[in-house]
C-alpha cells in the first residue's frame, strides 16, 4: 500500500510539473503577442537574479566571429542581426556533460519554438573540436539529442582557419576548453544569450538553471523590453512569476 501511494504521489507531481511548464507557456504567448509591456528588461534582470542563481547579468558587444555550418555557408554575427541568439559551446565526442548540455538546451528551444517566438531566436552550437567534427558529424549531433535543425546551428572553423580558433572564442565568452592528454576537454558549461543588435546580455551557467527562466529572457528580448511600462492590470511577467 505504501509503495502505490508513493507511486500515485510521484506521478501527481508529474503531471503537476508538466502542467505549470504548459501554463508558463500559454503565459508566454500571451506575453508575446502582447509585447510584454507592464514590465521593462530591469524587471525580469531583478526577477532573475533574485529567482535564478544561475543567471548572470551581462551587456556588452558579442565577440567577433567568422565560421563556418556543417553545409559549408559561412556566418558571422551580422548574419544573426534581427534574431535573439542562444549560444553553446561544445564537441561531439564529449563523454558526459555536453551532450546533458545539448539536451537542455532542446527543451529551452521547444518551448521557445511552441510560441510565436521561433522565427526570431536562432539556437547555436559552436564545437571546440573542428579537427573531430566533420560536416557530418555537426548534421547528426542535433538531431541526435532532441534539437530541431528550423532553427539551430552547429558551427566550426574555415578549412584556412587555425584549429584552436573556436576554443579562442570560447575564451572571449569567458570559459576556456582546455584539450587533456586523452583527447577529451577540460571545460565548463555556460549559456549564452545574445539580443537581436548583437549585444551579449546574459549567462546561464551550469546545467540546473530553470528553462523558463530562459525561455523568459528570451521572450523579453525578442519584444525589445527595454523601458518600463505601467499598466492598471497585472502584466504577463507577474503571472508567470506567480506560477512558479
Amino acid at each position: 500500500m505504501l509503495l502505490q501511494t508513493k507511486s500515485r504521489e510521484v506521478s501527481w507531481n508529474g503531471w503537476a510539473l508538466l502542467l505549470r511548464g504548459l501554463v508558463a507557456l500559454a503565459v508566454l504567448a500571451f506575453g508575446f503577442t502582447h509585447g510584454a509591456r507592464a514590465h521593462s528588461l530591469d524587471d525580469i534582470d531583478a526577477m532573475l537574479q533574485s529567482g535564478e542563481k544561475y543567471f548572470q547579468q551581462i551587456d556588452k558587444p558579442m565577440p567577433d566571429f567568422t565560421l563556418r555550418a556543417a553545409d559549408g555557408r559561412v556566418v558571422r554575427p551580422a548574419d544573426l542581426a534581427g534574431k535573439v541568439v542562444v549560444l553553446q559551446f561544445i564537441y561531439t565526442s564529449c563523454p558526459d556533460v555536453c551532450p546533458l548540455h545539448a539536451e537542455k538546451i532542446a527543451e529551452v528551444q521547444k518551448m521557445v519554438n511552441s510560441t510565436p517566438m521561433k522565427d526570431r531566436v536562432v539556437f547555436i552550437s559552436i564545437t571546440t573540436d573542428p579537427r573531430k567534427d566533420t560536416p557530418d558529424a555537426l548534421k547528426a549531433y542535433g538531431p541526435t539529442h532532441g534539437l530541431d535543425p528550423a532553427n539551430w546551428l552547429f558551427l566550426t572553423t574555415a578549412p584556412d582557419q587555425p584549429e584552436d580558433t573556436t576554443r579562442k572564442l570560447a575564451e572571449a565568452f569567458g570559459h576556456k576548453f582546455t584539450l587533456a592528454d586523452d583527447g577529451y576537454q577540460m571545460h565548463g558549461i555556460v549559456t549564452h544569450v545574445i539580443d537581436k543588435e548583437g549585444r551579449w546580455r546574459a549567462n546561464f551557467h551550469g546545467l540546473n538553471f530553470q528553462p523558463i527562466n530562459l525561455v523568459t529572457f528570451v521572450n523579453a528580448l525578442t519584444n525589445n523590453v527595454e523601458h518600463p511600462h505601467y499598466e492598471q492590470h497585472e502584466g504577463w511577467l507577474a503571472k508567470l512569476k506567480n506560477l512558479l
